[in-house]
């Protein structure tokens, strides 16, 4: 199947946030790695217990920040389109002689159509992108309470 360039789009938002779901991941799995060592000779463990919070905290913001940047995005590209959508049925109108021609009805059913799968896709794939991050918040906070107990 062939994609149109909204689909290219989402395709490579969604792309993008796995990619950033996974590095975010393996950062935080290799970061937490250090407490797997044997620690009894540290002078003060909680320490760097104290850092990791910080640190899950700071990955929490980045990832409601990027979630808000993914966001805006997938709005731009939706309006672009209802507005592509608008130009062209207004160019129909504009060269038809007739008022009410079959071509420029199809162009406003078309203009339409293109307007509600524009919205729903935008609102379908902000909807993954808060879902994506609260995955993210939800696996910070996991591996603080892991390494807080």
């Amino acid at each position: 199947m062939k994609l149109n360039y909204v689909t290219k789009r989402f395709s490579t938002v969604g792309r993008w946030m796995a990619t950033a779901l996974f590095c975010v991941s393996a950062i935080a799995f290799v970061w937490q790695g250090a407490f797997f060592a044997n620690n009894s000779a540290m002078a003060a463990p909680s320490a760097t217990l104290i850092a990791s919070a910080d640190a899950g905290s700071e990955v929490k913001g980045k990832a409601s920040e990027d979630a808000g940047r993914a966001k805006n995005f997938i709005r731009d590209t939706a309006d672009k389109v209802e507005q592509t959508a608008r130009d062209n049925a207004k160019r129909v109108e504009q060269s038809t002689d007739n008022d009410g021609s079959f071509i420029e009805r199809k162009a406003k059913r078309d203009t339409a159509t293109i307007h509600k799968r524009a919205e729903e896709d935008a609102a379908r794939t902000e909807k993954a992108v808060d879902n994506t991050k609260n995955v993210i918040e939800r696996t910070v906070d996991n591996i603080k309470d892991t390494f807080s107990k």
